[in-house]
């Protein structure tokens, strides 16, 4: 790592927590790589619950299974997750739609799940950075199309 890091970016590969992806990606992506921080991705664009984004988090960080719609175990799959990791990882979550009604119900006990697996992560010599790229809300359903996860035609 160069010796031009900003200390911000230095702290927070130091002491995790969050950073915006709109803005910061290409230093830290750079930067966590050469820390040996795993850069996953969970693509949320068509997430419209909270399941949903859980699905996008497992498959991610490459989770052996879906675990269900409970905080208690997305928190577990994140600690999995970064024990299964020498430093730490980097977890994007693209394209999040967290002005949908269903999203912005859990969005408090989200984003204490988040900051405690940055403790998690603190407690055992690990780093845990997140990230979250705001989508907005989803266009409203309209009648006669149908929203699936495929985007071939049914």
């Amino acid at each position: 790592m160069s010796k031009a890091v900003d200390p911000k970016l230095k702290q927070l590969l130091r002491n995790g927590g969050d950073f915006d992806p709109d803005t910061g990606s290409d230093l830290l992506s750079v930067a966590a790589s050469e820390k040996g921080l795993a850069w996953c991705v969970a693509k949320c664009d068509k997430a419209r619950s909270r399941s949903a984004v859980f699905r996008a988090v497992v498959k991610a960080v490459d989770y052996p299974q879906f675990f269900g719609s409970s905080f208690d175990s997305f928190f577990d799959c994140l600690c999995d997750s970064l024990l299964d990791q020498k430093e730490g990882l980097v977890l994007v979550f693209e394209k999040l739609h967290s002005a949908d009604a269903a999203i912005v119900m859990d969005g408090v006990q989200f984003m204490q799940v988040l900051n405690d697996a940055v403790g998690f992560a603190r407690d055992n010599g690990r780093v845990f950075i997140f990230g979250i790229q705001h989508a907005g809300k989803h266009p409203d359903d309209q009648p006669g199309v149908v929203n699936n996860w495929s985007d071939e035609p049914a």
